[in-house]
């Protein structure tokens, strides 16, 4: 049904607390680790979004370059 939409399709994740630790006390460091986390756990997801505790992921497998 996405296809009719064209909306991205979107998900919620969260991660632990070793990564969320870094935000107060080293936001680069965070960023990288956010994101190094959900390239592997999750390849072809890019993050859009993080609100504690959540991270919301954009679908881009799918996507026309």
């Amino acid at each position: 049904m996405n296809n009719l939409t064209e909306e991205p399709v979107r998900m919620k994740s969260m991660m632990g607390n070793r990564i969320w630790r870094l935000y107060n006390s080293d936001r680069a460091a965070f960023k990288e680790e956010t994101l190094r986390y959900f390239s592997r756990g999750y390849p072809g997801w890019k993050v859009v979004r993080i609100d504690y505790p959540l991270v919301y992921l954009e679908d881009e497998r799918n996507k026309q370059k």
